[in-house]
């Protein structure tokens, strides 16, 4: 199984890609003509053998990892099986992914569920029973390595900085960002690692996951079935997403801004080794009376 080393990053943003964006003129608050990048969004229909699986809005990089990365987490295609090829048609936008087996998804696609995330995220009614009996790797996660990964991913070029509208979500090992996807959903962002990770027999021991977005259930559980051990983001916490990661012993921080995080599940994995002089703090936003 493959694992990281050096410092640099397998995969990085790429902002300036042709077919990312698009130029589009219009006028701002005075009036003003302006021209902005704003990203793309394409459809891409993921079929399993000859079983039409789903059709994701997406930026269009990366589409093999996408389908394979969504295949694996809705637990369609599990460590043992075969992949014998992905056939990619850019024209239709479709995306086959073949194995050494026949599967037969109808009744699982029939318990398909509508969540709350970007760009029609869904979950299958039964994606939970994938966590039974999960065991997570033991990896500390060191709060130095939280306070170099927020300083570098969020300097780092990007879409979301040249043009807005997109999420990302980057795989670390330690204080090094490995791999950075990016999307107009933050799950179809996580995919992209997931198939990644599984095209490339990349192991999750000694990992960290990253995203900009919210922490929802979703999210946590995608998480946990890739065997990656903590989960970091920006943004906030949804109740039931922490209600699982405490169920599966996943270590979720969230709200890191400057010297500031909230770790709502898997404190026990923390080590609090950074000195806080050290880092610069962001300023506080106003809250209401009340808010953390």
């Amino acid at each position: 199984m493959a694992t990281a080393t050096g410092e640099g990053l397998w995969i990085a943003p790429s902002p300036d890609a042709p077919g990312l964006t698009r130029a589009v003129t219009g006028h701002d608050q005075s009036g003003a003509p302006v021209t902005l990048p704003v990203v793309e969004e394409r459809p891409l229909t993921i079929y399993l053998n000859a079983q039409e699986i789903v059709t994701a809005m997406t930026i269009g990089d990366y589409p093999e990892y996408l389908a394979l990365g969504y295949l694996r987490n809705q637990g369609m295609l599990s460590p043992g099986d075969t992949i014998t090829g992905t056939d990619y048609d850019e024209e239709l936008e479709t995306i086959v992914v073949r194995t050494a087996h026949q599967t037969d998804f109808e009744d699982k696609l029939k318990k398909k569920t509508r969540t709350s995330g970007c760009a029609v995220g869904t979950v299958f009614g039964d994606m939970m029973e994938g966590l039974s009996g999960l065991t997570l790797p033991d990896t500390p996660l060191r709060t130095s390595d939280l306070y170099a990964l927020s300083h570098s991913i969020n300097r780092m070029p990007s879409l979301y900085l040249s043009a807005g509208a997109i999420h990302g979500t980057v795989l670390c090992e330690g204080p090094h960002p490995r791999l950075y996807m990016e999307d107009v959903g933050r799950h179809n962002a996580v995919d992209k690692i997931a198939g990644y990770m599984l095209r490339h027999d990349i192991s999750p021991d000694g990992m960290t996951l990253y995203t900009t977005g919210r922490l929802t259930s979703e999210m946590v559980i995608k998480c946990a079935l890739m065997g990656i051990p903590s989960l970091v983001s920006r943004s906030g916490f949804t109740a039931w997403g922490v209600e699982i990661a405490r169920q599966v012993g996943l270590t979720v921080v969230g709200r890191l801004r400057g010297q500031r995080f909230v770790c709502l599940s898997g404190e026990e994995r923390l080590v609090r080794d950074a000195d806080l002089a050290s880092v610069p703090d962001e300023p506080r936003k106003q809250r209401r009376k009340g808010s953390p």
